[in-house]
This record gives C-alpha cells, structure tokens and sequence, in this order.
C-alpha cells in the first residue's frame, strides 16, 4: 500500500528525522508538513502548508482530506512550564488535530511520538507521564488504527539541521548506551521506518517501546 502521509513537528528534531525517512522509502507517495515556520527543505514528494495556529484548522482543512496515514511528532517538554500549559499543548492540541483528521480520513493510521515512561493508568506521581498517558488513551480510542511510540534516547539522522543543542553535547554516548542499555536507546531512522512499516502493514501492539521499534524497523 502507498502511503500518504501527514507529518507535524517537522522542524524539529523527531519530526525532521522521520520526514527524512519518509522522503527516502519508496512506499510513501507523497507527504504534507504543516509547520508554523518553513522547514527549507524541497522534494518532489513533498508539500508544505504554514499554519501558526493548530487550534484552529479550519482555514487548512481541506488540504488535509486524502491521508491515509499521520505522523505526530510535534511535541514540548515540561520543564519550565506549568502543568496547566503543557497539558494544553500536548493533550488539547493533540486531540484537535486528530479529531479533524478522523473526521476527513476515517481510516487513517495514527502514529503518536510520546515517550518512555508514558503512564497509561493517568494515575501515577509523574505529571507529564499521566498527560502522555491520557493523550495516547484518546488517540486509541479516536482512531481505528493508531501506535503510540515510547522511544528513549534517539540517535538523530545524519544531515540532519534541527538539533538541540544538548544532543551536540551527548550524543558521543549513544554506541555505549545502546550497547549497554538497548531497551532505552535508537536512531531516528529506526522511529520512521517504524511508522512507516506500522502505517503500511499494520503491528501486533498498539504502544511501541523500544525494543519494539527497533525490531520492527530491522524486520
């Protein structure tokens, strides 16, 4: 099956990484980045729509029909927030833009980027881990098929332009980390070549840990 997919958080780190995979596998047809600022990057496959505000899709909305797969890799931290924001951006935001988005494309495949540690009961100590959980439990819910991925630490793609500047100073520790702790630790392109595996064939779990995605994307 040809894949079509829509890609968010593309000018950031995660997001960059899998628009890249996207570009490079022959089974994906086309792909639309919705960004608040251009990514800089051209392809005969791709297509850019700049909208600043993903409360409101209205003024993009029919641009967004004709999908058959999304890969959600916009995202914040919670450090230096409040709980209240960070809920607002990962929980609200999240659920309105899949909400559009199963309504235009029903049977869309929904792959969410989360994180380690995400809490599905929503009840443990840790706030960001019960928001993830919450947001991952209302996307399986909205979308007949959707996985949510649990990635670690991840290797980014080489070429790649949007990273942090924390990762420069880390990344050295990757081939030891990985050695050492494989269930914490994969690349970018194992993350895209995940989704796009999951988007094109399906998957036998819903919530992907590592080790799931790094044995999907090397089958």
């Amino acid at each position: 099956m040809k894949i079509n997919a829509i890609i968010t958080g593309a000018t950031g780190m995660v997001g960059e990484g899998v628009l890249l995979e996207c570009l490079n596998h022959p089974d994906v047809e086309k792909v639309l980045v919705i960004n608040r600022k251009p990514g800089g990057i051209t392809h005969p496959k791709l297509k850019e729509i700049i909208h600043s505000d993903f409360f409101n899709l209205a003024p993009v909305e029919t641009q967004l029909a004709g999908y058959n797969a999304c890969f959600f890799c916009l995202g914040i931290s919670s450090v230096g927030i409040s709980n209240e924001e960070y809920r607002r951006i990962t929980y609200d935001l999240t659920l309105n833009f899949g909400q559009v988005l199963a309504r235009l494309n029903p049977e869309m495949t929904f792959c969410y980027v989360t994180g380690a540690g995400t809490d599905s009961s929503e009840q443990g100590s840790i706030a960001w881990a019960r928001v993830k959980g919450a947001t991952e439990n209302a996307l399986l819910h909205l979308f007949k098929n959707a996985y949510m991925f649990r990635p670690g630490f991840m290797k980014a793609t080489p070429g790649q332009k949007n990273i942090k500047s924390y990762y420069k100073l880390i990344f050295w520790f990757y081939p030891v980390g990985r050695k050492l702790f494989p269930a914490g630790f994969c690349t970018l392109q194992e993350v895209g070549q995940t989704m796009i595996k999951a988007a094109g064939k399906g998957y036998s779990k819903k919530i992907l840990e590592v080790k799931d995605i790094v044995a999907l994307a090397n089958s």
